[in-house]
Order: C-alpha cells, then sequence, then structure tokens
C-alpha cells in the first residue's frame, strides 16, 4: 500500500513511518510512505498556509491553494472524473482521507475497508480545519477518531494509518489478529507471562494446565464477560447482527441473566 501524508509538521509522521512495526513494513516493501510539506506549495515568502475565515469566528482556516498543489503534487485529481491512463483504461483516484472531529465514526470495520486500498492519501488540518471546497473537490472519507477535538491532524491521521496497516497481509501473524478487539464482537481476553505469581497475584491455573479446550473457553468466558461489563452496547448491536456463533450467544445469554 501506498500512504501520503500531507502535513504542516512532516517530522510528526515521519517518527511514527520511521520506528517499531511500520518501519519493518516500510523495509519489506508492503508500506511504501510519502510525506508532503504542505508549505512547500504556499505561494509568498512567508509560507503561509492559513487565513482567517469568511463571516468572521474565532481562529484561522488553512488555504485551499496550497492543499490542492499538494494534494495534486500526490497524483490525486478532483472527485468529478478520473483521468485516463496511458493505454486509454480508467485510473483509479486514491482515497482521499480527511481526519475531523465531524467525520464519520471510526471502527474496525472502517479499518478492514481502508487496508483494502492500493493507495492512501491523508489531509492533516491544522487551526480550525481546511477550506470546504478542499473537501467538496477531493475528499472522499471525512473520519473521526472520537467524540473529542485535538489540535494535531497529524495524531488523528496516525491512529487511523496505524489501525489500517496492521491488516495488511504481511504485516503482522494472521493469527495475532483472530482475537483481538472487535474482530469478531467481543473485547479481547486478559494476558499473562513471567513471572507466574508477581506482586502476590499469580497467573490463573487453567493457563497453567496445558488443557487446550479449557483454555479456549476460559478466554472465551473471560471475553464475554469483560464485554457485557465494559461495552454493552458492542454485545447487542452485535447480537442484532447475528454475528456472533451458537456457543458464544449462548454464553452471553447465561452471562446476562447472572448479571440481572
Amino acid at each position: 500500500m501506498k500512504i501520503h501524508v500531507l502535513t504542516l509538521f512532516p517530522e510528526i509522521p515521519r517518527a511514527f513511518f520511521e520506528n517499531s512495526i511500520m518501519a519493518k513494513a516500510v523495509e519489506r516493501g508492503i508500506i511504501d510512505c510519502s510525506l508532503i510539506n504542505i508549505r512547500d506549495f504556499a505561494f509568498d515568502k512567508h509560507k503561509s498556509c492559513d487565513d482567517s475565515t469568511y463571516g468572521g469566528g474565532a481562529g484561522m482556516l488553512m488555504l485551499p491553494e496550497p492543499l490542492s498543489a499538494a494534494l495534486e503534487s500526490a497524483g490525486v485529481t478532483r472527485k468529478e472524473g478520473n483521468p485516463a491512463g496511458s493505454g486509454g483504461e480508467i485510473k483509479r483516484r486514491q482515497r482521499v482521507v480527511f481526519p475531523t472531529p465531524s467525520g464519520k465514526p471510526f471502527s474496525q470495520a472502517y479499518a478492514y475497508e481502508l487496508s483494502r486500498e492500493e493507495e492512501l492519501v491523508f489531509v492533516c488540518g491544522r487551526y480550525e480545519g481546511i477550506d470546504q471546497r478542499i473537501i467538496d473537490l477531493y475528499v472522499d472519507d471525512e473520519i473521526s477518531i472520537g467524540d473529542y477535538v485535538t489540535s494535531s491532524g497529524e495524531l488523528a491521521a496516525a491512529v487511523i494509518i496505524d489501525a489500517v496497516y496492521r491488516l495488511i497481509p504481511g504485516v503482522i501473524s494472521s493469527e495475532s489478529l483472530d482475537e483481538e478487539s472487535f474482530s469478531d464482537g467481543l473485547l479481547e481476553y486478559p494476558q499473562y507471562t513471567r513471572p507466574e505469581i508477581f506482586r502476590g497475584e499469580k497467573v490463573p491455573e487453567v493457563l497453567l494446565s496445558g488443557h487446550h479446550e479449557k483454555i479456549r473457553l476460559w478466554r472465551l468466558r473471560k471475553r464475554v464477560e469483560k464485554t457485557l461489563r465494559v461495552r454493552p452496547d458492542l454485545v447487542e448491536a452485535s447480537l442484532k447482527k447475528g454475528v456472533y456463533p451458537e456457543e458464544t450467544a449462548a454464553l452471553i445469554e447465561e452471562m446476562k441473566n447472572g448479571l440481572d
């Protein structure tokens, strides 16, 4: 996957791409990243990228001209039509993502959807955001990472990218993804490592038993227990969608009755 990040502060996403699992994915050629400094496309000697808003109000807004030039430098075209490729075929547009508190809520399902794209372009806002005409002309997805506001679009973009790239085949093992939180309508079970006893707290006996079926059932029960306690809304939504297998649904019903 090719990922472009348009930003006024490229040093922030650069640290993300140069460390940990992401750095390994880039080194192995699974991820190709491009950091585009929006200031490089400003017109004046001061490299101005913001101005006051029409109609008044607090704060400054990112200018459309540098943003549009930065987008087009990444090969992004306007949404009204896709250009023809060299062989006459229709060239697919890159999917353009704008992280914003006023966007559609981000979710694991959304991350899976984005992970199937060949190319993603992230527009990192600052100040009061970006000119609406950039959104109308170029942006495909306005995504919110939660019901709160941050000053950095770079941080929100990093959250989305991190959730997306790890789902791409080859980045991490598929086994690691199978029982993660939200993978099947349940949160993840608690996990333990050495030492066996830490500050008087012992690892649950079942995990030391070597009995795979008992361990599986314990983990399933713990997943259901935690999801009912922390995210009952997730349980109800998943029940309505019918995503749970019969064993899980029966356990949920049993444990819900026990909570009544």
